[in-house]
């Protein structure tokens, strides 16, 4: 059937949007919260887990303090990507994650779980 896309928002409070953005797109930020080793050359992400599970993902697309888009090396679904995107509400004056991903349908649950709960460990780590 093929990956669909899924947009998910999280609201964070304080902070800056140059916290938010060293905290989604620096190695050492990503590290606190989304892999347990984050290294970077070039536009090419390493991300680890654990002791074996290692992924690497293309930095595809970038605008500083506004959002960051992989693609992982091992899909070949040249479409799909996950980006997470700083959104600011003027009315609100709040911050907002939003992340987007790609999956296959039956994962789509899964895939939401495991977001949520990445940032829920981002807000933990930071205090955001």
């Amino acid at each position: 059937m093929g990956k669909e896309k899924i947009k998910m928002e999280y609201m964070l409070k304080g902070g800056t949007g140059n916290i938010i953005w060293s905290i989604i797109s620096t190695p050492s930020g990503l590290e606190t919260w989304f892999a347990d080793k984050v290294t970077a050359k070039d536009k090419v992400f390493t991300f680890q887990w654990g002791k074996t599970e290692i992924r690497k993902a293309d930095m595809t697309n970038c605008r500083t303090n506004n959002f960051i888009r992989f693609h992982w090396q091992d899909d070949a679904d040249r479409k799909s990507f996950f980006e997470l995107r700083i959104v600011y509400n003027e009315l609100t004056e709040d911050l907002m994650l939003e992340v987007t991903d790609w999956a296959e349908p039956e994962e789509m649950d899964d895939l939401r779980d495991l977001w949520d709960s990445d940032i829920e460990k981002l807000k933990r780590v930071s205090g955001l």
